[in-house]
């Protein structure tokens, strides 16, 4: 099966520390456009024609050229493979609590203090 581009934003936070000079050329060589702080948009190569099989194929190729710490956070969102729709999947960390959590108002209601 011939290679199709497959259009794909990476949204990245690598600390302080983070392999940012091979990711940076990963992006550049991938002809990535940039979209804001750690974000980037790119038409990604893929010999794969599943959602399964394309992450496999991509993380193999970040792991390949970027060296990924654990606590590194990559971020992946696509368009689904023969269905509408739009995906999104950490490829590498995972979701942490968010620097706006608790500002807004989620209709909570204050609860008396009770003293025994």
């Amino acid at each position: 099966m011939p290679a199709t581009k497959k259009s794909i934003w990476i949204s990245y936070d690598l600390g302080l520390k983070g392999d940012f000079a091979a990711l940076y050329a990963w992006l550049d060589n991938h002809n990535a456009i940039e979209c804001g702080h750690g974000l980037a948009f790119l038409n990604y190569q893929s010999n794969s024609t599943t959602s399964e099989g394309f992450l496999m194929e991509i993380k193999d190729d970040l792991s390949k050229n970027v060296n990924l710490s654990p606590s590194d956070r990559m971020y992946l969102i696509w368009k689904e493979f023969g269905k509408p729709g739009i995906k999104g999947i950490f490829i590498n960390g995972s979701r942490k609590q968010p620097p706006w959590e608790g500002y807004g108002k989620k209709g909570q209601t204050s609860a008396p203090d009770i003293s025994e």
